[in-house]
Parts: C-alpha cells; structure tokens; sequence
C-alpha cells in the first residue's frame, strides 16, 4: 500500500475506533483563559502561581460533565467525573500543577474492601493544551474542525468503571496545564504525575476511595511507559501508595530505540514532541539543539508543540528528521554522536530499579512503531531484579502500517489486561512468566 494510502488507512481506522474527543466550554473568565490552535482552554487549567508543599495536594476542583458515549452504548460513561488540579514534582525536583479527571462509578465494587482505584496514563495525545485527556472526556466532536484528544482509552475506562473500580487519569505535566510545554516521554515527569494522581484522587469530595483501597496502573504506549516508570518509582518517591498491579503496555522504556523507529514512520510527530520535552527538561541542551537544526527542523518542533495526534499524522506523517538537521543526518544519529544528548536519553531509561508488586508487560510481536524488543527486554530487565512480571506478548499479523501494528495490540489485549488488573484488585495473586521468558526472544 503507497505511503499516503497507508496514512490515511491509519487515520480513518483511529477515528472510526477511537473517536476524537473536544474541548469543553467550562465558564472562564476571558483574561484567564488561553488559547492553543484556535481552541480556547478554559482557566481552569491555569494553575496559581503558589502551589502546595505536598504532592498530590488538590489545588481545584470542579464538575465535569461526561458527554461520551461509545459504539453500540447509549449516553455517558457509567460514573460521575470530577476535573481536578493537583500538585506533583517534575524531574528537576520543582513543584508543577498537573490536571486530569477522577471518575467515580455508578456500579458497585463487589470484591470486599473499600472500592479499588485505577489511574490510568493515557496514550500520545500531543502536545498542545488542547489535547488534554481531561478535557477529550467532555464532549465527542472537534470545536470549529480543531483536533483534542483522541479516546482510544474511553473503552479502557469504560471496562473499569463497570466492573466499580473508580479511575483517576492524568493529563501528565504540561499537558492541559497552561504554564509549560509537555514533558513528552520524560519518565519522572510521567510517573510522579502517575502516582500523585493516586493522592489527589483520594481527596475528590464525593470520592469512595481510601488509602486503605487497592490502587492499579493501566497505561499504553506513552501511558505504558509512565505506568512502568510510576512502578520503578513508587518506593522512593510515593510509599503511601502501595500497588496491587500495573499494566504496561508497549512501553517506550528505551528511547534510543524508539526515535529510530518513529523516525519516518506515520508518527514522526512525535520525535518533535520528544525534542520539544526535553529541552523544556534540560534547557541546557537547547543549544546543542539549536546547532543542528536547520530552519525547517525550528519550525517543524515549533508546529508540533501546538498539535495534537490526529493533526499531527496528517501534518507530519513519514517526516525524515535528515530533511531537519543542517548537516542532513538523522536526529538519532546526532544523538549517537553527542555524549549530552545520549546522557539524557540513557537516563530516561525504565528498567534499571525493581518495580513495586506485579507488573503484566504486553507487547505486540509486530509493533516497530514503540519496538517489540526493547520492551520485551524491559520485562528481562526486571526479571532479573526480582521483580513479579507478567510478559505478555500479542501476536498479530503484520498489516504493513507501523501505526497500526502500535496500536491494535491495545484493543485485542485490554479485556484480558483489565481482567488480569482487576485479580489483583481482587486480592488473587500474579502468575510470573520470568522463568521461561529469558529463552526465547
């Protein structure tokens, strides 16, 4: 199939399963509100310029209407949502206001004890404010044709609610919150967000949960690396959040492997956020950045950082970074060859500490957007610490689309990642794959 052929198969297969989500028109002042690509984000999102000292600390709240209905469902997601704002710690140790939603369901929770949670990591949606998940959650259609967030993860939370396990999802730092770029793929950003959530949550007026309650991890793709890194983290940096499981799928746990693929695949948008996130990380890298790309590349992380998913597949679809860089070689290869720029990236590594309780990593066999075997080898790695790991990989043909290849091992295998969460939400023990999952790669 021609590349444009394939681009627009990938698109219209997203947009007929996930359904792209809008902005809401939550009441705001105009002086505080702010507009990205057209799309006027209310103030909520606008965090104060103090915020508490302890992570996870509400900062606000308000309703937040679930318009959505999915396939074949009539009227919203079975629950009652909350928007929130909360306080967490970025990855140079400095307070950032995040925001996300907290749905409490209408089911009840009938596996004994206090009603269980689950924050749910969501995958790439962006980078622009505007993609937020919180805010994809109100309404189902685009405002004025401008792309929001995309809800591939509305069945996911969907599932969840039925089964009466409350969920909370971040937004992650940047993301929705007007004050900074989103840290794309910054592992500490995305797990502190992770796990702050988890605090916040329990706080919600209205909200079930207690500390006492069973907490789980469910995140794809950008939202499998965050799970992954919230469960490396979750001993040093949040020991009141104890995890009964995590699900990580088709985590991005090495990214040295990861931009060579995205590289000129349907996605290559996001090797621009990625850039973009890690200069708003390390500004000291912006130099050494700003040598090697040339006026089309400046513009390029300039456009993307405004964009969501949907337009930045139509945008930026099959984008070589050699047609970005002043000398014409890839943005891998220029991070090969500059020891600062292959620092950063070996940092962001997940797998080098031992994740607290079972983690079911899953993977499709054919995926070389977010590659099969780096995330495999993230199941090796914690194996070898000791870790309770469930390496789970999904088997489907090679439809020649590397988007799509990413992206269906995430609908064929939820109902069998949520059945296995909410066992151990349940109290039942994890199974470990780790003695046979060595010999085979």
């Amino acid at each position: 199939m021609p590349p444009r052929k394939r681009l627009l198969a990938a698109a219209v297969t997203a947009a007929a399963c996930l359904g792209a989500q809008a902005l809401s028109n939550t009441a705001a002042s105009a002086a505080d509100e702010v507009v990205s690509r057209g799309v006027t984000i209310p103030a909520f999102y606008n965090p104060p310029a103090q915020l508490p000292a302890a992570n996870g600390t509400l900062v606000r709240s308000e309703p937040l209407p679930l318009a959505l209905s999915l396939p074949g469902l009539d009227g919203p997601l079975p629950g009652r949502a909350t928007r929130l704002m909360y306080k967490s710690t970025d990855s140079n140790g400095k307070p950032v206001a995040v925001t996300g939603a907290y749905i409490e369901p209408s089911a009840t929770w009938k596996s004994g004890g206090p009603r269980s949670l689950v924050a749910l990591a969501p995958g790439t949606m962006g980078q622009g404010d505007q993609c937020a998940a919180s805010l994809g959650l109100e309404h189902p259609l685009t405002i004025n044709g401008r792309t929001t967030s995309v809800g591939y993860e509305d069945l996911a939370i969907y599932r969840l609610l039925t089964r009466g396990v409350a969920v909370v999802v971040t937004d992650y730092d940047g993301l929705g919150a007007t004050d900074r770029l989103h840290t794309y793929v910054n592992r500490v950003d995305e797990g502190h967000a992770v796990l702050d959530a988890v605090r916040a949550a329990r706080s919600v007026p209205g909200a079930s949960v207690t500390h006492d309650s069973r907490v789980g991890l469910f995140g794809y793709s950008q939202g499998g690396g965050a799970t992954a890194s919230a469960a490396e983290l979750q001993a040093s940096y949040a020991p009141d959040v104890t995890l009964s499981g995590t699900y990580a799928g088709a985590p991005p746990a090495d990214l040295t492997a990861v931009t060579k693929a995205i590289d000129g695949s349907e996605l290559a948008g996001a090797l621009g956020w990625s850039l973009n996130g890690f200069l708003q990380s390390d500004p000291s890298l912006r130099p050494i950045a700003e040598a090697h790309l040339n006026t089309a590349g400046k513009a390029a992380l300039s456009d993307l950082s405004t964009m969501c998913v949907g337009d930045a597949i139509f945008g930026y679809g099959y984008a070589k970074s050699t047609k970005w860089t002043t000398d014409g070689r890839s943005i891998s290869d220029i991070i090969a060859a500059t020891p600062t720029l292959q620092q950063f990236l070996d940092h962001q590594r997940i797998g080098t500490l031992k994740p607290s309780g079972p983690v079911r990593v899953a993977t499709g066999a054919s995926d070389n957007l977010v590659p099969h075997a780096q995330a495999r080898q993230l199941a090796v790695d914690w194996c070898r610490k000791g870790a309770d790991i469930t390496y789970q990989p999904v088997v489907l043909p090679d439809v020649g689309s590397a988007l799509l290849n990413h992206f269906a091992p995430l609908l064929t295998d939820q109902g069998d990642a949520i059945g296995w969460l909410t066992d151990r939400l349940s109290g039942r023990p994890a199974p470990s794959t780790c003695s046979s999952l060595p010999a085979q790669p």
